[in-house]
């Protein structure tokens, strides 16, 4: 998944209690493979035919993207945050060499001058610093946050120092498949969404989470197939996708 050109990420607040008459769904089986992600389409298209159909005919079947788990994962993320895909990798392939493996302990056990040598800015040493410290003290089980309904999960992440909702969010999708993790403050899938609900104007946050209602329990499979569609009607229209990514 191309992080920095797809999935810009939105700032809002975390997400507290859920709106008023709301359900919550606990996750099913985790969108691991791509026998698992068809199976999860399948649910969905049945759960909201008429608008499934329409954008998998357009978009055909959604890429399954994931990411390395734990605290790799969570890193990656949040070494790809406002910056280039090629200077993201850069950055992670440093910080990988110096830090082997990528994990919470060895992390807390190097200088922040090595960090910065890698190309970390001080923002994402506190946060790397953050995940790392509350894995150490037990206050986070990334592993476990599959376990955990969507928004249990978020406010899991969200409450480390530096870890906003759309990593937090990215993470949950990507990194540990949670069926039903929803990245609403995403600019491209709020971009989708208008398109395929032929807005006027593109949803903010709040709204894109109640709209995405519909599709619960399976909402991390709507986001995956929205964002199909988004780059194939881009790519017909000849348009460039949103804030300049492409």
């Amino acid at each position: 998944m191309a992080d920095k050109r797809m999935h810009k990420p939105g700032r809002r607040a975390s997400r507290g209690k859920p709106p008023p008459g709301a359900r919550l769904y606990r996750p099913g089986p985790p969108i691991a493979d791509e026998a698992s992600l068809g199976a999860a389409v399948e649910a969905l298209r049945a759960q909201d035919p008429e608008l499934m159909a329409r954008l998998l005919a357009v978009a055909g079947p959604p890429p399954l993207r994931r990411r390395a788990p734990g605290f790799a994962g969570l890193a990656a993320i949040v070494v790809s945050q406002q910056v280039s895909v090629a200077s993201a990798r850069a950055i992670l392939g440093r910080l990988e060499a110096r830090v082997a493996p990528l994990d919470a302990e060895r992390l807390a056990a190097v200088g922040d001058e090595d960090l910065r040598t890698c190309g970390l800015s001080a923002a994402k040493i506190r946060a790397l610093r953050a995940v790392a410290r509350a894995i150490a003290d037990g206050a986070l089980d990334l592993d476990r946050l599959a376990e955990l309904d969507a928004e249990g999960a978020h406010r899991a992440l969200v409450a480390i120092t530096g870890i906003g909702p759309w990593t937090a969010d990215i993470f949950l999708m990507f990194c540990l498949g949670h069926p039903d993790a929803f990245a609403a403050g995403d600019l491209a899938l709020q971009e989708a969404a208008r398109l395929a609900f032929d807005l006027e104007a593109r949803p903010d946050a709040a709204r894109l989470e109640r709209l995405a209602e519909r599709w619960r329990p399976w909402r991390a499979v709507a986001a995956r197939v929205l964002w199909a569609y988004y780059r194939a009607v881009k790519a017909r229209s000849g348009m460039a996708l949103a804030d300049g990514s492409s």
